[in-house]
């Protein structure tokens, strides 16, 4: 056990201050930070509890949007009527994470900056540059069967492990963050985690001190809502691929379309080239099936994850098929 102070944080203000000292890290839910901790793969000296602060309330905005806290459980959120009938596609994404005990305890925020589950992130005898920068990624000519197969580098090919944020890409949510200067700002969710390049180690634009206080879901736009969940199990395990989709058709041709890939790249993976091909084509099988292949066209597998190609490809199908229907 390495030893490390710790503070309650009083408001947001505080929680910020705090949380800009070196060697800080905020404390949620802690359904992962202290897993990471008992391997020493996150080693903080410092943690700054912000598990109390008056950051859960979800509220309804002036537009007809929803704010949620970053503080809500992930179970509260997924059973917030508001959220079941207007966003189910974000009820269904949090239902299809963890079990019930870890969504009870699980946050809105910490859910977004979760850590990757690449079983070389968390072996401190592994190569991982996303742990210790310079080390190399063991992943690459390794076993790297739930590895990105869409906007990796050598330098890094692992995953974000979230089906929150895949739902909350679709839906096109606004993350609301706090700095220790008092400034607020907000980034879109496509925009809040960074692709590997040659710095795997920096995951988000978070800047040191910065705290998410919470999430905006604009209006939701027309159409079904649908997220699909592709496991080892049932239950209780991370997706090989997800998809989440927002699509709406009239007299058989798709008006509009939005698509969402999780478990295949460092971040929710929009895919607008999937959008376009969709839109403006008859809802048949055909264009869900070039709409795949656009999706997937610049996809790179590694080996062992060859087959999350074509996993990915027929999930969005089988997506689409569900949520608007196909002509055979």
């Amino acid at each position: 056990m390495r030893p490390f102070t710790y503070e309650r944080a009083t408001d947001a203000r505080a929680a910020v201050l705090a949380g800009a000292r070196p060697g800080a890290k905020f404390i949620s839910g802690g359904t992962n930070l202290l897993d990471l901790m008992k391997l020493d793969v996150e080693q903080p000296s410092h943690l700054v509890d912000i598990s109390r602060l008056p950051l859960a309330d979800i509220e309804e905005l002036p537009d007809g949007g929803l704010r949620i806290g970053a503080q809500a459980s992930n179970s509260d959120v997924a059973a917030d009527y508001r959220v079941r009938d207007s966003y189910p596609i974000l009820c269904q994404a949090l239902l299809a994470g963890a079990s019930g005990q870890l969504r009870n305890k699980a946050s809105v925020g910490g859910n977004l900056v979760q850590r990757t589950r690449c079983p070389y992130f968390y072996d401190t005898a592994a190569g991982c540059n996303k742990r210790d920068p310079g080390s190399g990624c063991s992943a690459v000519g390794g076993y790297n069967r739930i590895h990105a197969i869409l906007g990796a580098s050598d330098a890094c090919i692992a995953t974000h492990p979230s089906d929150m944020a895949v739902a909350m890409a679709v839906l096109e949510a606004q993350i609301e963050l706090l700095a220790d200067d008092r400034s607020e700002r907000c980034v879109a969710i496509t925009d809040f985690h960074r692709l590997p390049g040659d710095t795997p180690h920096i995951e988000t634009v978070l800047r040191p001190g910065e705290m998410i206080t919470g999430v905006s879901l604009p209006p939701p736009p027309p159409g079904r809502q649908l997220y699909r969940k592709v496991r080892d199990r049932a239950s209780y395990e991370f997706a090989l691929v997800s998809v989440g989709t927002i699509v709406s058709a009239e007299r058989g041709t798709i008006s509009g379309a939005r698509v969402a890939f999780g478990a295949v790249a460092h971040k929710p993976w929009r895919s607008f080239e999937a959008e376009a091909a969709l839109i403006g084509n008859p809802a048949t099988m055909a264009t869900y099936r070039a709409a795949a292949d656009a999706a997937m066209r610049e996809a790179v597998g590694r080996g062992d994850n060859d087959f999350k190609i074509e996993l990915a490809k027929r999930t969005l199908c089988r997506a689409l098929a569900q949520a608007i229907g196909a002509e055979a």
